[in-house]
């Protein structure tokens, strides 16, 4: 016994030693040193592609939706590639969601603009950083995953609403036009516009731009319809402005085009020249920043889930990705610039040209800040008008129509909660569409709680009924089930069908249960044909029933 002990321990030692040996041995290390090297090596790679996909996607966007957001015209483009340089460099660095690219939003856009016309541009500074102060708050306060808390068809019906309005006001723009000043005015002008755009006029340049604007359009709907998959990684947009840049240059198209300052520093507003002098002003401006911080924060995190589901790193911290977005917008208030959020279009560009960790998101940012110092005459040379088709591009596909059927497969109430977002977001303002969805929510939870339907079959014979229960049983169906038990005859043998009941509170049990006592005083009986929740009732119910009489 002693040798075959000392036999297995001297074979356990050989082991250990071999092993040890074969991890202290250079070229092991070697191998695994190459091999991580290798690895690091071929993200970085990835990255470094994925990044350049991400910049040619953002570069237009920044500046569409900078003008879309009625940022002064001399400045407006150069404030949205500031959000974009913020929202790569920082806020790729510090984020939660690593994959997630973060800038100007077609969502905010609207909200923006509305925010222009109530404040003017000298005061969007320091309500976009009290907005960033609330969100740094926010997240580090852990409130992030409560943003996640909100119903899909408010979200859609959010998604859509801000989809027509980016619609109807860009499509003026697109005709060299200033946008109306509401989404209900710009909606009315279509008609009007569409004819304008078409029918040629000497006192306007409205059919010259229409006719960028339509081509900006046909590109990025037939662009990957008819090109080769190997181009398919070329952003559709950028060709579109490429082209149109192009056709306006060499046919000398007299159409506005975009302003950019000679420095980047030019377009900067400091938020000291929009402080409000009482306290009426100051009252306004936080509720405002509030309402951009709710709203901004809302639609981050919920593309960050959108950005989880398209791979299978690392996953988001909301709390993080919160209170960088509050760093983030905090910066851009204190530069002037525009607000920020997650953008899915461009994270999952990033996503798809294969992103393996934070460093495509940052150099996208890098590549902004390049192009602003390096190239703004090419910028200058690119017309407003098909910046405007990117947008209404954009907001046909925030409208979704498709979704409508989806919502509609999940019950009437949701699309009623889709259309009274959608509505009040046009007929209002961002905010208040919001709100109504949440509430219009609430009402359908409280609706579904609350609906019961309680039937009576009574037998031929008299002596046996059936109560037949359907939907949710709560306390405020509390009433309605008392006065149904009450006309029960007394005498009779009572079935209690739960089969079609969602759910059943303590209160309904408690009713039931001072209900069976009094029955059986007067002869009767109850019986309860579902056998989970029978073993709930009578060891339970029945039984502090009886001790509390």
């Amino acid at each position: 016994m002693r040798q075959s002990t000392n036999t297995g321990w001297s074979v356990l030692r050989s082991v250990r030693k071999q092993h040890m040996q074969s991890r202290s041995s250079p070229s092991s290390e070697s191998t695994l040193g190459d091999s991580r090297a290798t690895s690091l090596s071929s993200k970085v790679g990835k990255d470094f592609l994925a990044s350049i996909v991400v910049f040619l996607v953002a570069l237009p966007l920044c500046m569409g939706i900078a003008i879309a957001s009625g940022a002064p015209e001399d400045k407006a483009a150069s404030v949205g590639i500031i959000t974009g340089i913020v929202g790569g460099i920082v806020v790729g660095a510090i984020g939660g969601s690593p994959l997630q690219v973060s800038g100007p939003a077609a969502g905010l856009s609207v909200m923006v603009a509305q925010l222009v016309s109530t404040h003017g541009w000298q005061s969007m500074g320091l309500v976009v950083a009290l907005g960033g102060f609330m969100q740094l708050i926010g997240g580090l306060c852990r409130l992030g995953q409560w943003f996640r808390a909100v119903s899909p068809a408010v979200i859609h019906g959010m998604l859509a609403g801000i989809g027509v309005l980016i619609l109807a006001s860009q499509f003026q723009i697109m005709l060299d036009h200033k946008p109306l000043p509401n989404g209900l005015a710009n909606l009315m002008a279509l008609p009007h516009s569409f004819m304008e755009g078409i029918i040629p006029s000497s006192a306007s340049t409205a059919d010259d731009a229409a006719r960028i604007g339509f081509l900006a359009i046909l590109i990025i709907l037939l662009w990957k319809p008819s090109t080769p998959k190997s181009l398919h990684v070329v952003p559709p947009a950028l060709v579109a402005v490429i082209v149109t840049t192009v056709v306006t240059i060499a046919a000398s198209i007299p159409i506005t085009k975009v302003a950019i300052p000679d420095s980047l520093t030019d377009a900067i507003t400091w938020p000291t020249s929009g402080i409000p002098e009482n306290f009426a002003g100051w009252k306004s401006l936080l509720i405002s920043a509030f309402s951009l911080a709710l709203i901004a924060s809302a639609e981050t995190l919920l593309c960050a889930t959108a950005v989880d589901a398209m791979h299978s790193g690392e996953r988001t911290k909301y709390d993080r990705e919160m209170a960088a977005q509050g760093v983030g917008n905090l910066i851009c208030g204190l530069l002037g610039a525009l607000p920020m959020t997650g953008v899915i279009v461009r994270s999952s560009a990033n996503v798809e040209a294969g992103a393996k960790t934070r460093l495509s998101t940052i150099l996208h940012g890098m590549w902004l800040l390049g192009c602003v110092l390096v190239i703004p005459f090419a910028l200058r040379e690119i017309p407003r008008a098909s910046l405007a088709a990117i947008l209404v591009i954009t907001g046909y596909k925030l409208v979704n129509p498709k979704m409508i059927k989806s919502l509609y497969q999940l019950g009437r109430g949701e699309i009623f909660i889709y259309l009274i977002t959608v509505i009040t977001i046009v007929t209002t303002d961002l905010l208040t569409g919001v709100v109504a969805g949440i509430v219009a929510a609430g009402l359908k939870l409280f609706y579904v709680f609350s609906r019961l339907i309680v039937s009576v079959d009574y037998q031929p014979n008299g002596d046996r009924t059936i109560l037949h229960l359907v939907g949710t049983a709560t306390f405020v169906s509390l009433p309605r089930l008392a006065a149904v038990l009450e006309a029960i005859p007394p005498t009779t043998e009572l079935h209690v069908d739960f089969t079609k009941l969602d759910y059943i509170d303590h209160a309904c049990l408690d009713l039931l249960g001072a209900w069976e006592k009094q029955h059986r005083i007067t002869g009767g009986r109850l019986i309860i044909d579902w056998d989970e929740l029978t073993t709930r009732f009578h060891r339970g119910v029945t039984e502090d029933a009886a001790a509390s009489a």
